[in-house]
């Protein structure tokens, strides 16, 4: 037995996407964020606009978590069919996600810190200057929102039954990096209008107000990502995945066998893995159980354990 070929029981445990129009991209992004935080900050502090100095510095954290999505993406990639890793460096994407999150979290904090600082210490804004600089930077955000889009959509995956939602929430690596680039947007956005009004109403204290409600929504977009990454690095089944359920009907619906212990999780975008424990008084080969799960593409790795008992024992097991 020790020299039979064992290829045809073997499978691959890369369950990585393609990823590398994503990661061209987001080089990319890299560049173009770089250079436009560069002249925001300097701007910000040459001319006296928070809401230009937040939104600079804003785009540095973002250029920080930026490279941790291409680091992720060139880790996954390099290490994707290295065996050390027991089901493939599918989530090092979702750990890349949830980094940035904890990034984008930081930033909230620092322009809430600093609103309340200018609320406080006030200082004259060259608003011309200032709008001229932010308009340049929504500019810049528009074009890195439109280039990470279109590297979403090239992604050559595989879509469940069980795994629905909106196309970014699948690559949560790359969800990072565009909820990333929609926050500089939103708080470019704001910082035009805030100055806008203080150059033709006066209304200077709108500046720092605008840092502040930039970082209420911020936040709140970081801890939505963090919600989704965490659960998936601590192994919980996705709330819109019936895939447990799915499993418990096909086994259960002879009538005979029985699951007493079942684990599901997720171990890449839209990949999932299972463990089944299954008892029965005349149970089918692992091979025959297996072939129920054959229509639920997204499950690329099971294990199934098969147990023989009899009718008092399945009683028990009943009760458990």
């Amino acid at each position: 037995m020790h020299r039979t070929n064992r290829s045809r029981w073997q499978h691959s445990h890369n369950y990585t996407l393609d990823s590398s129009v994503a990661e061209r991209r987001t080089r990319i992004v890299i560049g173009i964020t770089a250079t436009m935080m560069i002249v925001e900050i300097v701007g910000g502090i040459v001319f006296h606009s928070m809401a230009v100095l937040a939104d600079g510095w804003h785009m540095g954290t973002h250029v920080s978590a930026f490279l941790i999505t291409a680091i992720a993406y060139h880790f996954t990639r390099r290490h994707s069919t290295d065996p050390s890793y027991s089901f493939g460096t599918g989530k090092m994407g979702v750990l890349g996600g949830f980094a940035s999150a904890v990034v984008l979290s930081v930033v909230a904090f620092l322009m809430a810190g600093e609103s309340v600082h200018r609320f406080i210490v006030p200082m004259p804004i060259h608003f011309t200057e200032a709008i001229g600089i932010a308009t340049v930077a929504l500019l810049v955000n528009l074009v890195c929102a439109f280039l990470l889009n279109v590297g979403h959509h090239h992604h050559h995956d595989e879509h469940g039954h069980h795994h629905h939602g909106h196309h970014h929430d699948h690559d949560l690596n790359l969800r990072a990096a565009y909820l990333h680039v929609l926050a500089d947007t939103f708080t470019t956005l704001a910082a035009i209008g805030a100055l806008l009004a203080g150059k033709f109403f006066g209304w200077s204290w709108l500046d720092p107000v605008v840092g502040l409600v930039g970082s209420v929504v911020v936040f709140s977009w970081a801890y939505s990502l963090l919600r989704s990454t965490s659960g998936i690095l601590l192994d919980r089944t996705p709330k819109t995945s019936d895939l447990p359920q799915e499993i418990r009907r096909a086994v259960e619906n002879d009538s005979d066998s029985l699951i007493t212990d079942l684990h599901v999780w997720q171990v890449g975008v839209g990949k999932f893995a299972a463990i089944v424990s299954i008892v029965a008084d005349e149970p089918k080969s692992s091979d025959a159980y297996r072939e129920l799960f054959r229509e639920h593409k997204e499950l690329v790795h099971v294990t199934v354990e098969v147990q023989h008992c009899r009718e008092h024992d399945k009683v028990m097991a009943e009760n458990i």
